[in-house]
Order: C-alpha cells, then structure tokens, then sequence
C-alpha cells in the first residue's frame, strides 16, 4: 500500500454517532476457568476512534483504553494492567486496527503515538510491547517525563495541543489521583479522558487540595466545550446506587455505564466544596470519594 488518501476534516464533529447509551462492555464471569471473553474488547465509537476493554479474567482492573485516529498519526491513550503479550495482546489489536483503518484511508508515514492518564501500573504495564515498533513515539507516564512532553513543567496551568493531523487534542495536567495525571479532551468525539480522576467508582485522591484544584479546573475548561461524554477508565459502580463492586471482583454483571457527563464533575466540585479541606469519604450513586490516606 502506498500514496496518500483524502484529507479527512475534523473541524467538525463525529456524524452519526449514536453515543454510549446500550453499548454492553465484557465484564468478568463467575469463573475465570470458564471465561470466554476476548482479551480485548474492540468497541468502534466512530470510524476514526476506538475504545478497548480489557478482560477482567486476565486483569481485575479491566481498565478502558482509547485509541484516536488522525490524519498522521493516532494516539494510544493507556497501555492496560498486563504486560504480556501472550495473555493480552494489546500491539498485535492496535497494529490491526491501524492497519485496517490505513486500507480505508491509505497514506505514507503513518504514525503511533503512545501516551498516558497517570503512572500506576494498571495504565502502563503494556507500554513495552510498543518499545521496538517502527514508526512510534512512546511517552513515559512518569511525571517528569510526560509532562515535560507536554510543557507542564513550565506550566501547570497550561492547556496544551497535541495534533494527530487535523485532530487535536486538548490536553490539562489534572493531578490529585496521581502527581502526573493528564486528561484529554477530543473535540472530534467530545470525549473527555480523565483517567482514574473520575470515573465510576472509587476515586483515589491522593492530594485532596489538587484534587479540588483540578475538579474546578476541569468544571470552567468544559463550559465553553462541547463534551458529549466523560470517559475514565474502569467501572466499579453497580446499578445499586452507591453501591460499588469489591475490590479485585472478576465478575460485575450489573455494571453501571462508563460513561459520565460534566453535570457529575459540576457534583463532585459541590461535594468538594461542601466538605472542605479535611478529606473525607463521601459516597454518590455514581462513584464514591475516597481519600487516600
């Protein structure tokens, strides 16, 4: 395959998109011996964007990763709980998909950008699978090397550009979670990445102040957006409101939604508010604050 096919626009958003509403994510099974999940879940959002689960029967974590397309490159946000390639083949799916979507939109060059929510080991643990891959930029998820990446070591405050060519990602340094949490929005999808900073489940805040800092943060960048979903990267909530799946569960058959929308940020800065600087527990239908102390 060679040359270079049409420019595909981004300016404007994903047609016919029908969102998240209905879509049933593989979620473990009463037994791991009997589990006949894929080990990745392959779930098409839109032609030129992707979301992956991993199975929990291989990790418990089963975090969501998020791979974007662009007219250059595509980004690979998140590298999963396992290292292995054997148990989840992460480069081998990512390297099918890319190159399915080059037989659509053929061109020369293409790239992969790997990059990352935060640092702890259920968000990395693949990123060696990619070390040897032509035509690759694979970005540490520490703090002093991803956010020099991004220039937040000079400016923490900054919202910073990555361009996949014509996609352009938006991106924050959101720390409290972890020292080196980034979250991402994508104008394309109107996703909003926020890693393990909030989804539905248990939010580790290992920083209340930056915490609170990034939630506010978060809250005013998305007023003048528009943010379809707020995408994290694990489930751990059930349909019970309030009631959250026990750590290490390989088996949630009643999961809520991954999907949150900003009025949920807009709940958790409120929450925040209310109870001030001492950290303390609080629990919501959706996820539940959880210091981490």
């Amino acid at each position: 395959m060679g040359g270079n096919g049409a420019s595909i626009d981004f300016a404007g958003t994903a047609p016919g998109v029908r969102g998240l509403d209905g879509v049933r994510w593989i979620h473990g099974s009463e037994s791991a011996k009997h589990n006949t999940d894929p080990d990745i879940q392959v779930h098409a959002y839109d032609e030129h964007t992707v979301i992956l689960r991993q199975n929990m029967a291989v990790n418990y974590e089963a975090p969501f990763l998020f791979l974007l397309f662009g007219n250059e490159r595509a980004v690979l946000i998140d590298t999963g709980a396992t290292a292995s390639a054997e148990y989840f083949p992460l480069r081998g799916t990512v390297d099918g998909l890319i190159d399915a979507w080059l037989e659509r939109h053929p061109r020369d060059g293409y790239e992969l950008l790997v990059l990352h929510t935060h640092a702890h080991g259920d968000h990395v643990a693949g990123d060696g699978q990619f070390a040897d891959r032509p035509g690759t930029r694979l970005v540490g998820a520490d703090k002093g090397t991803a956010w020099a990446f991004f220039g937040f070591d000079e400016d923490a405050d900054a919202v910073v550009r990555v361009d996949l060519g014509g996609r352009v990602l938006e991106c924050l340094a959101t720390p409290g979670h972890h020292e080196a949490a980034v979250t991402f929005f994508d104008p394309w999808s109107g996703f909003l990445l926020t890693g393990d900073t909030v989804y539905p489940g248990r939010l580790y805040i290992q920083d209340w102040a930056a915490f609170t800092r990034s939630i506010g943060r978060l809250v005013e960048f998305c007023e003048g957006r528009t943010v379809s979903h707020v995408l994290g990267c694990h489930i751990e909530m059930s349909s019970e409101p309030g009631l959250d799946y026990p750590i290490r569960w390989t088996h949630q058959p009643h999961e809520v939604p991954l999907q949150l929308t900003v009025d949920h940020l807009r709940e958790i800065r409120a929450a925040l508010d209310e109870i001030g600087e001492a950290p303390r527990r609080r629990v919501f239908p959706l996820f539940i604050l959880s210091p981490d102390t």
